[in-house]
This record gives structure tokens, sequence and C-alpha cells, in this order.
């Protein structure tokens, strides 16, 4: 009876082995808080460090634009397309459904046909210059992972900036520079990613990569490089994670640099085509957004695994008796030392940091009131021990009293040897503390 449930285990082990083989190459590496593992006393738990998994932001945000009412269509106008000032037949009726362009069409599903977008004013008011801010914000703590990718279905602007926030819009740095001529409109050299280095990662460099006017095929986005940024310390194909955790780690700023509560697209200076304005046909000149990606996560200070979205707000859901929206304090009663956020190192496992019980002397953490329960009836006193019921003993109640008697449970009218059921989980649970750490060797 014992040697199958040993060879169903081996085979469980070896499945779930194949599964977290690809961990090391992924964001989503740091996913579980703590795992159980049973000592001399009993059942415990074993911390690690731990974050949400990343997705697409752009579900959780709120957008508004300054100035509120530079989207078109009150009252309605025509445009005119840029590379053809003759062909005017574009309209946008903001009181008409089919051809308004409110700002939520820039969140809206992609591939949509025709395609949908948000449309500002023409340019109407030249010389005045038509400058748009678009404020992207999530009332949380964000960690970007892939690129900022914005799609104009007008020409891309030849003058814009991308600015962050980390304190809910109180105040802005910009992120990066963008301009058809950067010396001209910003004072600054132009460069490109490749003029990035690890040394260099954090300057604020502007670009003319993205600041083409007219709208060919290929030339619709413009990008703030994340991805490029992390393969500096990971490699082109970020096979080498480990490297990056360990630089977020040690590096002073760069954790905060791919942080944001807010973003801000500032569009200075629509598409011309050309040197000189058309100051005859200026309904050519206008912004237009069909698509922006903004990839991420919860920020939780590597205290939790999964962040919630509840009444139009993000919040974490700490571990590590932690709390707060970003896992950012201690829990009352459990501040016996100074908060401080996870670490990814060591790799692979991360240390939690967990913040410890106000109790005099060497403290256990051993049950709560969410998810590690006393069993069978158990009561959990000061998150220190179980008073258990007398039928039942152990750290957790998990076992019978009966087993300490003699003959044990099953009494003595037997000579062979039997699995009771708390033997067969107390295999089953070590079973599962061996697994997790044959699967991180197999892993490194």
């Amino acid at each position: 009876m014992i040697f199958p449930l040993f060879l169903t285990l081996q085979a469980s082990w070896l499945t779930v082995c194949q599964a977290t083989q690809h961990y090391p190459a992924t964001w989503g590496h740091y996913d579980l808080c703590k795992s159980q593992g049973y000592t001399e006393e009993g059942l415990t738990w074993y911390y690690m460090a731990c974050q949400p998994e990343a997705a697409d932001m752009t579900k959780y945000l709120k957008v508004t634009l300054d100035p509120p009412n530079i989207t078109c269509g009150d009252p309605p106008e025509t445009y005119c397309t840029l590379e053809n000032p003759y062909m005017c037949n574009n309209e946008c009726d903001a009181a008409t459904d089919e051809l308004a362009h409110p700002p939520e069409l820039m969140f809206d599903i992609v591939g949509r046909n025709p395609t949908t977008f948000w449309q500002s004013t023409s340019w109407k008011k030249y010389p005045k210059p038509l400058a748009v801010n678009i404020t992207l914000s999530w009332n949380k703590t964000i960690e970007l992972t892939d690129d900022i990718v914005i799609t104009f279905e007008s020409g891309r602007p030849e003058q814009m900036v991308l600015e962050k926030s980390l304190d809910y819009g109180r105040s802005w740095q910009p992120y990066q520079f963008y301009a058809t001529d950067c010396l001209d409109a910003f004072t600054m050299e132009p460069k490109t990613m490749k003029d990035i280095t690890q040394h260099t990662l954090l300057d604020i460099i502007c670009t003319e990569e993205y600041s083409r006017g007219y709208v060919w095929k290929n030339d619709k986005t413009v990008r703030f490089e994340i991805r490029d940024r992390f393969a500096l310390f990971a490699g082109p194909k970020l096979h080498n994670m480990a490297s990056l955790y360990g630089q977020l780690d040690t590096t002073k700023n760069l954790r905060d640099f791919f942080t944001i509560t807010d973003l801000r697209i500032r569009l200075l200076r629509p598409a011309t085509g050309a040197t000189m304005v058309d100051e005859n046909n200026l309904s050519r000149y206008y912004y237009a957004i069909s698509d922006i990606k903004v990839h991420g996560r919860c920020k939780c200070n590597l205290h939790a695994n999964s962040c919630i979205y509840d009444k139009e707000k993000l919040t974490c859901e700490c571990e590590h008796n932690t709390t707060g929206p970003d896992c950012g304090r201690c829990k009352r009663n459990f501040q016996a030392r100074a908060w401080s956020a996870g670490s990814y190192l060591p790799i692979p496992k991360g240390t939690a940091n967990i913040c410890m019980a106000n109790y005099a002397g060497p403290v256990t953490r051993v049950c709560d009131s969410e998810l590690l329960r006393c069993q069978n009836g158990g009561v959990c006193v000061n998150y220190v021990r179980c008073q258990c019921p007398p039928a039942y003993t152990g750290l957790l109640c998990e076992k019978p009293r009966c087993e300490k008697e003699p003959g044990g449970c099953g009494g003595s009218d037997s000579g062979q040897a039997s699995l009771h059921p708390p033997s067969l989980i107390l295999l089953l649970l070590l079973g599962g503390v061996f697994l997790t750490e044959i699967c991180w060797i197999t892993v490194l």
C-alpha cells in the first residue's frame, strides 16, 4: 500500500518539477509568499519574497485631459488628412456615437474595424501652441515590466514629453523627450537606446527616433523602452533574470526608475509633415491616439503575490505580517523589528523580511486567522500557539492524542505496520518540502 503511494508521489514530483523549470526566465518567479514544512515540533511556515504577476495595467487606470475640452466634436468639426490637404471628409461629432472620439477609446479593444481612437480638436487657434496633457493615474504604486507603447492614428507628434510621478501627481519628472529636432525643441543632443549603458540607464534622453510626422505602416508607435533597459543586465533575451534581480536590490534608485503612480503624456506640437504650417488649412493638424499599452504589476514590496481590484482601487493582499496598500508597514502587534521591503536575494527564493510579533523572548510564527489555522477545533492564542481540544495535540492540533498511547489509535490487534491518516498527511507534507527543494535544485 505504501509503495504505490511513493510511485504516485514520485510521478507528481517529476510533473511539477518540469512545470517549474521556466520560473528563472520570467517575472512571475517570486509568486509564492510561504510554503509549509515539517520540523521536530510539527508543521511550520517557510517564508520567501513574492510579487503579483504582471498584467495589462490600462484596465485599472483613470484618464484625465488638460485642457478638459480638448477632445474634438463639440462643436462638430471636419478634418483633412496630413498627406492630402484636399481630402477633408473625416468628421468628429461628440453627439453621435459613431463619429465621437472620447478618451476611453485609447484603451478599448485593439483590432476593431474600423479603428477606434481618441482625437483632439484641430490647431484652429494657431499660432497658439496645440498642447495637451494626458494623465494616467492608478492611485497605486505600479512597477513597469514591459515597454510603454503609444499608437497614434494621426501623425506622430513633432514634440512630446513622457513624464512620471511617484507621489500621485503632486510632482513630476521626465522619463523621455521626443522631437524631430532635439536640439531645437529641448536643447538636448539626440540619443537612442543604443547609447544607453548600465552606467547611464537612469539618464533622461531626447530621441528623434519616434517623431517622423507622416503615418506609414510601421511608423505609428512611440515607445519608452523598458525591456531594452532590463536587457542591459539580463541579456538580450532576458535569460539572466537573476542578474537583473540582484541589480534591482543593490543599485540605488534603479527599482524606483521603473516605479510609478501616474504617467503623463505631454503633446506639445502635432505632426505637420513640413517645415512650415499651412495656416490656410489648420484642420490638417491634430492629435489622435488609438491605443496605449502599459504593462506592469502592483508594487507590494515583495510582500504579496496577488493584488485585488475592488471599488475602483488596487490593493496588495499582504503577507509576512505586513499591511497597507503597498504592504509598506507592519501590522499592529508585529513591530518588534522595523519594517523593510522583501529582497530578491538570495536567488532563487529571496528574503521575506517578515514583521515580527511584539512578544518578549524568542517567538515562533505558528498560527493565524487567515491561512494557517488551528485544526480539529483548536483555537489560535496570540498567533503563538494552538490551544487544542482534549483529543488532539501538535502545533496545529493535527495529531490525534491516541497516537502516543500503546498500540496507537488503531489498537494492538494487528502485528502489521499500518499507515494512519495523520502519518499519511505527514508523508505528503514531507514530500512537498522535498519536492520544493528538488525542483529548485533541478532548475538551478
